[in-house]
């Protein structure tokens, strides 16, 4: 036995690659502490265990492959770095989180980087560490349970200053489910398939940016968070919501696109002293969506564009999304601007009480059609003071924002 070791620590130290028919157990536990692994095309049998901090690095045919019990490599020291391998093979279990990599909580300052990671109950489960890189990787989820059997492709519980960038996440449940944790940053990352794209529980101080949702059933939820900053995301085909927020507080929501078909664009829920500046929701069913005593929000420099309705707000008071003379932009506005300034002259009302009670009473709709009915609507426009309330724009904007899809892809399935 201390013949194979010497070898082997030869062989590392040497800097040769290691064949595919190499046990890499025994090669990961003779590495000297900075050790750098390269691996040779081939098939390496897992599960692994990587106890202190070397570097393993695969490129083009390198398979790791589990037997399909726990996690394939587990990641259990810091200055850990994991690239360039084919991961497959984890176990089934929930309760155990069996994912292609685990990191663990000494796995502090871990990158995992530029690896595919297919099949797998969860892609990589970040789970109570510190300073996490996941960057570059290929996640691509299981297709054969229901999707909420599935596990997440970057499950990132308690882990303090964890960036997850540059990956393209597929299938599974969640592209990212973050809780209970802070610090966080997902940047720049494409989700397809999946429930959420991006899912926060109980996650304060992050932020969210640069992001691409196409066709999940959910864009970007922040739920029981505060302090998170939602920015320059794009939801395109969602289907139920682009951005929601549920119970967060003092965070920002600016510079995303939500467009083609959500239910909601924007659902804002029991959401306080947020601020909502400088995004663009377009044809959704309801552009945006304030219940459940969602109070003291700003919401400003937006465009509402063609959405079938286009603010759902009920409230006997009127509240106005103007701020310091400047507010939104609405499609279904026709309005002058006589002295340039770039503000529309008129005063926005998006709703008035024959909306309100088609809200509460979705079978009056067949009365839409009638005399009484046109006459109200007809009231209330021209008499403004008869309308009970709601959202107000006293400062309508002119023109759109504009917001670009990123180039990786606007089409479902690109």
């Amino acid at each position: 036995m201390g013949l194979l070791r010497a070898f082997l620590f030869f062989l590392i130290s040497a800097g040769m690659a290691l064949a595919g028919t190499t046990p890499l157990q025994p090669i990961i536990d003779a590495a000297a502490p900075g050790a750098v692994l390269r691996l040779q095309p081939g098939h390496y049998a897992g599960p692994l265990l990587l106890s202190k901090p070397v570097h393993l690095i695969g490129g083009a045919g390198v398979h790791v492959t589990g037997q399909g019990q726990g996690s394939v490599l587990t990641l259990d020291a810091k200055d850990i770095r994991v690239q360039g391998l084919h991961v497959t093979g984890s176990g089934d279990s929930h309760e155990t989180k069996d994912a292609g990599i685990t990191l663990t909580k000494s796995a502090t300052g871990a990158v995992v980087q530029g690896n595919l990671l297919q099949g797998n109950l969860y892609g990589i489960d970040v789970h109570g560490t510190r300073d996490a890189l996941i960057t570059g990787n290929v996640i691509e989820g299981r297709q054969g349970h229901r999707m909420n059997q599935r596990g997440n492709g970057v499950y990132v519980w308690n882990a303090p200053g964890t960036v997850v960038e540059g990956n393209d996440i597929r299938w599974g449940r969640d592209g990212i489910f973050v809780n209970t944790s802070k610090r966080n940053v997902f940047r720049g990352n494409r989700f397809r398939d999946l429930r959420f794209a991006v899912h926060y529980m109980y996650a304060n101080d992050s932020e969210v940016s640069g992001n691409l949702s196409i066709g999940n059933h959910l864009g970007f939820a922040v739920m029981y968070s505060r302090h998170v900053k939602v920015l320059d995301n794009v939801s395109v085909g969602d289907r139920d919501h682009g951005v929601m927020l549920n119970f967060t507080n003092r965070s920002e929501v600016r510079g995303n696109y939500v467009q083609e078909g959500a239910k909601k664009c924007l659902f804002v829920y029991n959401a306080h002293k947020n601020r909502i500046t400088d995004n663009r929701f377009e044809r959704c069913g309801v552009g945006i969506h304030f219940t459940a005593g969602s109070e003291r929000n700003d919401v400003t420099g937006n465009a509402v564009v063609g959405n079938r309705t286009q603010v759902k707000y009920v409230s006997t008071k009127w509240l106005d999304w103007a701020i310091a003379g400047r507010g939104n932009y609405w499609s279904d506005f026709v309005a002058t601007d006589l002295d340039g300034n770039g503000i529309a002259d008129g005063t926005y009302r998006p709703n008035d009480s024959i909306d309100q009670m088609l809200w509460q009473q979705p079978a009056a709709r067949l009365l839409l059609g009638s005399p009484a009915v046109q006459m109200v609507q007809w009231a209330q426009s021209a008499f403004p003071a008869l309308t009970p309330g709601g959202v107000m724009d006293s400062a309508p904007l002119m023109r759109p924002v504009v917001i670009d899809v990123p180039v990786w892809g606007a089409s479902h399935g690109g």
